[in-house]
């Protein structure tokens, strides 16, 4: 009885796995194609250019407050203390400088978290959505299979429909 179900199961086993389908689909070329995601990357470059032209006014005031120093250096009537303390200020800006980047850094990381994931969201549904439509079992990452069957379907064309994705153009061939 044992060897009609083993057998069985062994019969129906690869009648199975044949209907299965399974998909693989290229995320990150459909992301980078999305328009949000141009939208995105503007976005994250205006505020990158605002911190940038800070950090450069704040860098401006510092080494004009050394220039201020190093002549304060050369000249012998100068006391010390108004010496020590015009390196101890330069010393302190430095420090807020560092504090600016390191805080802009952080802000823009926020703030490209915050708008991608609305639009990872959307891709990842439409992955979902197109899967199930074709009836597939499973979608993987284009990028990683080592071996795909002619049987797999590469559902990234209609992914890239279904998000309103611009297809890359395609490289021009050259005439003979």
């Amino acid at each position: 009885m044992i060897k009609k179900i083993l057998l069985a199961v062994l019969v129906a086993l690869p009648m199975s796995v044949a209907a299965q389908k399974f998909g693989v689909v290229s995320a990150e070329q459909i992301f980078a194609s999305m328009p949000e995601t141009a939208e995105i990357q503007k976005k994250l470059g205006e505020a990158s250019k605002q911190y940038e032209d800070e950090y450069a006014k704040l860098q401006e005031e510092m080494n004009k407050k050394f220039s201020e120093y190093q002549a304060l250096l050369d000249d012998a009537n100068t006391p010390q203390s108004i010496k020590d303390r015009r390196l101890q200020d330069i010393q302190e800006m430095d420090k807020k400088a560092q504090q600016f980047l390191q805080t802009a850094q952080q802000d823009l990381q926020r703030q490209q978290q915050q708008l991608m994931q609305p639009v990872q969201e959307k891709l990842l549904n439409a992955i979902k959505t197109v899967g199930a439509e074709q009836n597939l079992v499973m979608v993987f990452p284009a990028e990683v299979p080592v071996y795909v069957s002619t049987e797999v379907v590469d559902i990234t064309p209609m992914v890239m429909t279904a998000v309103g994705a611009v297809a890359p153009a395609a490289p021009a061939v050259p005439a003979n």
